[in-house]
């Protein structure tokens, strides 16, 4: 149950990262960000009253609040660095990122100890991702993404780490504050860089839509955290590149390219590693 749950939240986020990186060529990428966290905050405080909690207590509300931060940083780097047309460099970056430090924590921290077909699912994750997020139409050169990509990766990782933490009987609160934190978590970044608030309409409308998807998918994540291994859970929801490709695929009509194509069956071999397992 835990591996179904972690892969519905890939495709949370991949669908998410897809629709986010549409609307970020037509509107600032932090605006995008800001007003998605909104989104996925109004979808999560609708969701409290469906999932008891019965033990709601301030260490598990320190974790959600750290995760926010990790999502606001997150999203608004892979946004800013995606709406520059870096895909090639800011994805893959992110991505490894976020898959390799969560692994890390579990086994050098916590003691977690996935099985040897588990490990081969985690090994072949890593350059599988990497792969699908590469273009031959991008520029290979790092320097303009790669500030980028990498801070956009330890974000999601602090985000997957602390979700990791957060106790079952707490229920849906500390997504609640993990939320919150994440809009208070860009605005200083939006400051910063005098970001454009103003969207139209239809495109607002769209930004609220992609955080609630988003959010979807940390509720997801945070499940299957309560049901498996950091490590693995991490590994399956980090395969989210693929859900764009897929999507670039059969949505834009785009090409795959055989670099890619390698990347989608090592994707699809580590799936089948750790649900084996």
């Amino acid at each position: 149950m835990g591996e179904l749950l972690a892969l519905a939240s890939a495709v949370c986020f991949g669908t998410t990262h897809f629709l986010s990186a549409l609307l970020s060529r037509r509107a600032d990428a932090t605006a995008v960000a800001l007003y998605a966290q909104l989104g996925g905050s109004v979808l999560i405080l609708a969701a409290v009253p469906l999932v008891a909690a019965p033990h709601v207590t301030a260490a598990a509300l320190a974790w959600g609040a750290l995760s926010g931060i990790g999502t606001g940083l997150g999203v608004t780097f892979l946004y800013r660095g995606v709406s520059g047309g870096r895909l090639s460099v800011v994805v893959p970056l992110s991505d490894v990122g976020a898959l390799m430090l969560p692994v890390m924590v579990g086994v050098l921290l916590l003691g977690e100890r996935p099985s040897l077909l588990s490990w081969a699912g985690i090994a072949a994750a890593g350059p599988a991702m990497w792969l699908v997020s590469r273009s031959c139409d991008d520029d290979d050169r790092l320097s303009g993404g790669s500030v980028d990509g990498l801070i956009a990766g330890a974000g999601f990782a602090l985000q997957f780490i602390a979700l990791a933490r957060i106790d079952s009987a707490a229920g849906l609160w500390p997504l609640v504050v993990s939320r919150f934190a994440s809009v208070v978590a860009i605005v200083p970044l939006a400051v910063g860089v005098h970001a454009p608030l103003r969207m139209r309409p239809r495109l607002l409308l769209g930004a609220v839509g992609t955080g609630a998807l988003g959010t979807a998918g940390v509720v997801l994540y945070t499940w299957a955290t309560w049901q498996q291994l950091l490590a693995i859970a991490v590994v399956l929801a980090a395969l989210y590149p693929v859900i764009p490709v897929v999507l670039g695929l059969t949505v834009l009509r785009e090409r795959v390219t055989r670099t890619q194509v390698v990347g989608l069956v090592l994707a699809a071999a580590s799936i089948a590693g750790i649900a084996l397992a």
